[in-house]
């Protein structure tokens, strides 16, 4: 029997310090229309798609508290629930979450999955979190574990209109394990969104790879794990700073089958057919067949260094 889910990637632009909320939520409530109108089954936005990045910033704790939602849908978010309900879309939001657990405040860098009625599907708090603590000399300004800790949810895999979706943020992306493990979950499909500048101080004769850096480990992962890819950018100038684009979808074959061309609010479709996961597994990476964890074996601990 055939299976195909239609993924829509909801690229934003920018967005200023000065935006308000409601601003910045009517803007993912047009996209949003536009992959309803397109077709789309399912929708994926970029991490942090409320608010400007503001790990880029050193900030007391009185100025942080604007960033984060203590509920999602929460009043300033109500109206992008209340659309998917209406034109029977789902989404995946990524955003700050602060949250009352084990007797204290703990600030994640989230991203929900929400099912076509506007009800909460799954969540994921990001695990691979870049950066520092502190700003440092000569590196670009990445401060999110100032600001966050790392996700305490694993790697969960959750059903969607008879698909099984996984979820990733920006830094997940480029590590391996977030693709096997999704995989070993069950993922057909893993939706990303992400934030990534264009340059880094501490690496610019890297510069012209951003890039090729961007989609390297999404085609790699989408290949060797044989998943459809779907990730959402935010783009543009953001209070200074350039962000790349380059948003996409990337079928198992590895092959990017839509992608972004401009650094502004966009939407990408694609109708991935979840047949070809299957054909593609067959090929190569049967992981019942041919993976042989027990038998990769393990490299003894050893108390001082190599001779």
């Amino acid at each position: 029997m055939d299976r195909h889910l239609t993924l829509a990637v909801c690229q934003t632009g920018p967005v200023q310090r000065s935006a308000t909320r409601a601003e910045t939520v009517g803007r993912l409530v047009h996209l949003l229309e536009r992959a309803a109108a397109a077709g789309a089954e399912l929708a994926v936005f970029p991490e942090m798609a409320l608010t400007t990045f503001f790990p880029r910033w050193t900030l007391d704790e009185s100025e942080i508290e604007g960033f984060y939602e203590e509920r999602v849908p929460g009043p300033q978010t109500q109206p992008l629930f209340d659309a998917a309900r209406r034109l029977r879309l789902g989404f995946a939001l990524g955003y700050s979450e602060i949250a009352d657990e084990d007797g204290r405040k703990r600030r994640f860098n989230t991203m929900d999955l929400v099912d076509a009625d506007g009800s909460l599907v799954g969540r994921y708090r990001k695990i691979h979190l870049p950066g520092s603590e502190a700003s440092e000399a000569g590196t670009t300004v990445h401060l999110e574990r100032r600001y966050f800790e790392p996700g305490n949810l694993g790697f969960p895999v959750f059903a969607y209109r008879g698909a099984r979706i996984g979820l990733a943020l920006c830094n997940d992306r480029r590590w391996p394990e977030t693709y096997r493990m999704l995989c070993l979950n069950g993922a057909e499909v893993v939706l990303i969104g992400y934030n990534t500048p264009a340059v880094l101080a501490e690496a610019p004769t890297l510069d012209h790879l951003r890039m090729f850096h961007n989609h390297l480990p999404m085609q790699a992962g989408a290949y060797q794990n044989t998943v459809w890819v779907a990730a959402a950018a935010k783009a543009g100038v953001e209070e200074g700073q350039a962000l790349i684009g380059g948003s996409c979808i990337i079928a198992p074959t590895g092959e990017i089958a839509a992608l972004a061309v401009s650094v502004d609010d966009e939407v990408i479709v694609h109708r991935a057919d979840l047949g070809l996961i299957d054909t593609c597994r067959r090929v190569n990476f049967d992981f019942a067949r041919y993976r042989r964890p027990s038998e990769y074996g393990l490299i003894a601990e050893r108390a001082g260094p190599v001779a």
